[in-house]
């Protein structure tokens, strides 16, 4: 073989190699070719577990992503025809005004095993750098529209200070949605999925007695803390909170429950939140296979928001952190049902949070913020009656949140039990 020949081969096969990472990166992942080839790189140098850790951040969300695509309309031929088109400048504008939106929907995968969010830390906006709230931006530019509705009516005997609402409002789409959620920007919801009148109409009390046990909580991210949190103390943090919420459901209202105080996002001695949900799933699949009885299944976290913001407000006399129900639709704008992400319990999660948001509104007017919609699942298929609860952020003091889980526990009974004191 001439001198030429092997040069020609050479970069040929420097080609091929340049592709297939660009493939396996971008193609599969939705990451750009510089995240791709640093990637490859981290599996190949990094430590004990590198290749694993890369794997589950290269590979896996680009096979599920493939997988779920059942009926391409082209050829893997042209598939390959296609990436290789895009290596070249001329694609890079078009490439660049999608590759945000195409990096959240097309990596649900990745976001499940890795990144372990859900709504804790600031969105990042990608023109301006800054960090923002997507929750509370939504809620402040809606804040006016709903200020100029006349949504609230009061109880005409007075014995229930909050909002009252008509059927007619609750069994229509346009107004549940846009006065009862805040749906992510890369998700949707539809009039079948939101239906009022079904949602409503769902039973959601306990069926098991106190004699077993009946609710378990537990932590995703068990190291959130507050403004006065204590380094080290537990009791302190989201978990100290789920201990008092625990306290409460079973001292006054008779409810057997199970707090998880298991951590899951502090590895080896640091903050580590890349496998949290796979780890919380398998740890609450087991505690659920040993408590059969078990029908509600509670993940308490903390919001995150600006350092200015203080979701506060005032019940009964006191400083009361703010909290939002959440939801996890396995439902992509871009892609449509993320099947490798199945949860048979959709309905069931969305009457909860909304029985629960309109029980709140009732008794504690202002109290819960609007409930939060977003793409994925966050182990929320594991029992139909689960729930996520954004509890404050980490701008509330411990005791606003301490104070919080008293309404909480009070809307949670006058859904889970109808209202009644239950037999201990």
């Amino acid at each position: 073989m001439s001198r030429l020949h092997k040069v020609l081969n050479a970069i040929v096969w420097v080609m091929i190699g340049v592709l297939g990472i660009y493939i396996l990166g971008y193609g599969m992942k939705g990451q750009s070719f510089t995240k791709a080839a640093y990637a490859c790189a981290k599996a190949l140098t990094g430590s004990e577990g590198g290749i694993r850790r890369a794997a589950e951040k290269t590979l896996y969300p680009g096979l599920a992503y493939v997988a779920g695509d059942r009926d391409p309309s082209y050829s893997f031929e042209e598939f390959l025809i296609r990436k290789a088109a895009q290596l070249f400048p001329m694609y890079t504008y078009l490439d660049e005004r999608e590759i945000y939106e195409t990096e959240i929907e097309s990596q649900a995968a990745y976001d499940i095993l890795v990144e372990g969010g859900v709504h804790d830390e600031n969105e990042i906006d990608e023109r301006t750098g800054e960090a923002f709230d997507l929750a509370e931006k939504m809620e402040e530019e809606n804040l006016k529209i709903i200020e100029e509705q006349d949504l609230v009516q009061e109880d005409p005997e007075g014995e229930v200070p909050g909002a009252q609402y008509t059927a007619e409002q609750l069994t229509d789409f346009d107004f549940l949605k846009n006065n009862f959620y805040i749906v992510e920007n890369n998700t949707d919801i539809s009039s079948e999925v939101l239906n009022g009148e079904k949602l409503l109409n769902k039973d959601m009390r306990i069926q098991t007695d106190s004699g077993e046990p009946q609710i378990l909580i537990y932590h995703t991210h068990s190291q959130e803390g507050f403004v006065d949190s204590v380094a080290g103390d537990n009791s302190t943090t989201i978990v100290g909170v789920g201990d008092y919420l625990t306290e409460l459901l079973q001292e006054d209202y008779g409810y057997n429950v199970i707090h998880n105080r298991n951590v899951y996002d502090f590895i080896d001695g640091e903050l580590d939140r890349n496998r949290a949900y796979a780890l919380a799933e398998e740890d609450v699949k087991r505690i659920l296979e040993e408590n059969p009885s078990i029908e509600v299944i509670i993940d308490l976290h903390r919001d995150g928001v600006k350092e200015e913001t203080h979701l506060v407000t005032e019940v009964n006399g006191k400083p009361t952190a703010q909290f939002m129900f959440f939801n996890g639709l396995s439902y992509s704008k871009r892609n449509g049902v993320i099947d490798y992400l199945p949860n048979p319990y959709i309905e069931d999660n969305l009457a909860l949070s909304l029985q629960l948001k309109l029980a709140s509104e009732q008794y504690y007017p202002g109290l819960s913020r609007r409930i939060y919609l977003k793409s994925l699942r966050y182990n929320l298929h594991l029992r139909p009656k689960c729930l996520l609860v954004e509890a404050g952020a980490q701008t509330n003091t411990l005791e606003e949140m301490m104070n919080a889980m008293e309404p909480l526990a009070f809307v949670l009974h006058q859904v889970l039990g109808g209202g009644e004191i239950m037999e201990e």
